[in-house]
């Protein structure tokens, strides 16, 4: 390390990077208000708040994305005028977004190589740029195939393919957008070795997350921000998940889920044998039988790409099941109702989907069209001729107070709003239909602490007003806490069904990996 951590809280030694005063408008919402913060060198920094608390603003504006209204950046100590991701990577500043900016067609070497290519001969600068990425890859735990198309790979190799493209180009400070959204345990664990490598190297991470007890785990700093000001910078070791929840809401919150016992009811959805098949016709969901019934949360815990977004994509209509039976409400359902997702909906079945960007959400769309997406045929919506838009308008207006919604101007475009608000689009839109049946993948992705309380208590109240709910989160204390019976899944098959009471995150794990339950 470049300091020892003593060195950096007292000041000793100077910030790497400097806000003061940063001021942001977008129209008439504020999003960053007199903001400074340092980030000294040799540390990992996080930053907590709120979805729309300027965070992604405040680090865009760092990146070059966004220019400040007021205030000043410093570099090493020297006033930079930042004006594009160009200027922030000369600087040396990278940057690996929550949705990864990768060419999915291309290998991983052309991605890095990707605007830097070296000149006219490329194939020197692609030799050149390969043996880099075999050094990065060993000193940093960063390995990975350079031949690989990124479209093959898992989501904790493209971010790593992410980190690589930042510090093949010189990057000293690297910003981390909510890198473990979608990660499991396991690629969590290996990032945060990354991570703490390249401190240890004497680069300097800021990390932006949701995730208190990592902030705890990982950080050597964390700053709070609150409605696009900061509110406190602290030694992690000194603060703890009640403090931070504290400052960031503004408000004592429930860490816990409170959920009394109930006694569940009939079946709602019953699935025999189920096979899903993947667009190249291999097998993806092989042979699952389970039920959910009125008043229960069934959890589903797998390793990614283990047939779970297979499987929710053949309940809600999207993906053909290739043989199996699906029963709704004791009677079977026929190939034209289960291959429609509208069909499904008007049986009373809601479905927010694993990945809001691709599938739940249109981000060119006004956020309150994206909040009738599959809806916008409802009678509410629709005139004789035309959609009643100042219908669609309120709707969005009471579901922005309803589900604290920020901002909620609904005529902003969709991909204005920051990855926890455009997640409580999707839960309003579907959650406002009192659905029979909710199918649920990741229900907290990149949303804050005080949101993830609020969609926990909105799950439970539907659980307790008699309907039923599937549950697909690779967050297993999530899982454990919000189930009520937990089917593990593995290479596409229920290897178990546990119950929360009696199961921890290490027997749900193994599991996971598929050694038998003891």
């Amino acid at each position: 390390m470049v300091s020892s951590l003593a060195e950096v809280r007292d000041g000793a030694v100077p910030p790497i990077i400097e806000l003061r005063g940063i001021d942001k408008w977008f129209g008439a919402v504020h999003a960053n208000r007199d903001v400074s913060l340092a980030v000294r060198p040799g540390t990992i920094h996080g930053i907590v708040g709120e979805n729309g608390a300027g965070k992604s603003t405040l680090m865009g504006i760092l990146y070059g994305y966004h220019r400040p209204d007021g205030g000043e950046i410093l570099v090493r100590g020297r006033p930079a005028a930042i004006k594009s991701a160009a200027d922030a990577l000369l600087a040396g500043i990278g940057m690996v977004h929550q949705h990864f900016m990768l060419v999915e067609p291309f290998t991983v070497l052309e991605n890095v190589v990707l605007g830097v290519e070296g000149g006219l001969r490329l194939e020197a600068g692609m030799r050149r740029a390969r043996a880099l990425l075999a050094r990065l890859g060993r000193e940093y735990h960063l390995e990975v195939d350079p031949e690989a198309r990124v479209a093959d790979l898992g989501v904790g190799e493209r971010q790593r393919v992410e980190i690589l493209k930042a510090l093949s180009r010189g990057a000293d400070l690297l910003i981390l957008d909510e890198p473990t959204a979608v990660l499991t345990p396991q690629e969590v664990l290996h990032l945060f070795r990354i991570l703490r490598a390249l401190r240890d190297e004497g680069k300097s991470i800021v990390l932006i997350t949701h995730k208190l007890r990592e902030i705890l785990e990982v950080t050597d700093v964390v700053t709070v921000m609150r409605q696009g000001q900061v509110v406190a910078t602290l030694p992690t070791a000194t603060t703890t998940p009640a403090e931070l929840a504290e400052l960031m809401v503004g408000r004592p919150v429930i860490l816990r889920v409170d959920k009394a016992p109930r006694p569940p009811g009939e079946p709602v959805l019953e699935v025999a044998d189920l096979v899903v098949e993947d667009a190249l016709g291999v097998p993806r969901v092989k042979g699952v039988t389970f039920a959910v019934r009125r008043g229960e949360i069934v959890g589903v815990a797998g390793v990614a790409g283990n047939g779970q977004s297979e499987l929710l994509e053949a309940l809600a209509g999207i993906r053909p099941a290739r043989s199996g039976r699906i029963r709704w409400k004791g009677r079977d359902l026929d190939a034209a109702e289960t291959h429609s997702p509208r069909s499904m909906r008007r049986l009373g079945l809601a479905h927010v989907p694993e990945d809001r960007q691709r599938m739940g959400l249109i981000a060119a769309f006004a956020a309150r069209e994206s909040a009738i997406l599959g809806y916008h045929d409802e009678a509410t919506y629709n005139g004789a001729v035309r959609l009643r838009r100042s219908a669609v308008a309120a709707g969005f207006r009471r579901q922005a107070t309803e589900y604290d919604i920020r901002p909620a101007n609904g005529a902003l475009p969709t991909r204005a709003f920051s990855g926890g608000n455009q997640q409580k689009i999707v839960l309003a839109r579907e959650l406002d239909r009192n659905p029979d049946l909710l199918l649920v993948g990741q229900p907290t992705p990149g949303v804050d602490i005080g949101a993830i309380e609020f969609i926990h208590r909105r799950l439970v109240a539907l659980r307790d007003a008699g309907k039923a709910i599937l549950l697909v989160s690779v967050e297993l204390d999530e899982i454990l806490a919000l189930a009520d019976r937990i089917q593990v899944m593995h290479d596409g098959r229920i290897v178990g069904e546990v119950l929360p009471a009696t199961a921890t995150e290490r027997s749900i794990g193994l599991m996971m990996a598929g050694v038998p339950a003891a």
